[in-house]
């Protein structure tokens, strides 16, 4: 099975810090979020890898290299300054991720986190996993009914940045910048979408404040 880390995102929220650094090569108590990332997929044997390539992407790519040092063969979709937000980005690496379900995990996403061995049933094109809605979040993102994902006026759970999909939700797509959102509301209307609650160690490094915390007590 391979995986594929979004990084090509600016950080907005994390100005100064991603002014010069990309979000993913933050540092949380001496280990950047990637190589977390790629400790987790290794530990969950996973072996390929795309990463997509932005902003400050160079820098990613010096750090990072072939993958063989953290045992991984890393590939690289280069969207160079025409950032594609998760849908374009995801359909821009197809061609790397091949026919079989593959797992996108969001680089600025700190957890402890292992990916499990699973499988879509046939009538099910897509798995997220989900957390309870964080202390910074005013709402939301889904619930869950019988394992399967759904909208609600007051959803009580959060997408954790980490999903399977199979690559047919992206038929009729063309590369362009747009949100992986409208995909998953689809699925979710046809009722193609399952999930599952992660209770571990989630955070979303997504601003100063919440990165120096997270240093402070991981």
């Amino acid at each position: 099975m391979k995986a594929m880390i979004l990084a090509a995102g600016k950080g907005e929220r994390l100005k100064p810090i991603t002014n010069v650094t990309p979000k993913c090569l933050v540092y949380v108590n001496g280990k950047t979020l990637l190589e977390r990332h790629f400790n987790m997929l290794v530990r969950s044997g996973v072996r390929e890898v795309v990463i997509n390539l932005g902003w400050l992407g160079d820098k990613i790519l010096e750090f990072a290299g072939d993958g063989c040092k953290f045992g991984l063969e890393i590939h690289y979709s280069n969207e160079q300054d025409e950032i594609l937000e998760t849908g374009g980005g995801i359909t821009k690496a197809l061609p790397m991720l091949g026919k079989e379900p593959f797992w996108v995990i969001n680089g600025d996403v700190f957890t402890d986190f292992d990916l499990p061995e699973l499988k879509l049933d046939r009538d099910i094109l897509g798995h997220l996993i989900l957390v309870t809605k964080p202390y910074f979040k005013m709402k939301g993102d889904f619930d869950l009914k019988l394992n399967r994902v759904i909208r609600c006026p007051d959803p009580a759970l959060t997408f954790g940045g980490i999903a399977l999909y199979h690559p047919s939700i992206f038929d009729g797509y063309t590369v362009s910048r747009f949100s992986i959102v409208e995909i998953l509301y689809k699925l979710i209307d046809q009722q193609k979408l399952t999930g599952s609650i992660y209770r571990g160690i989630w955070e979303d490094v997504g601003t100063p404040d919440r990165l120096k915390k997270l240093n402070s007590i991981s």
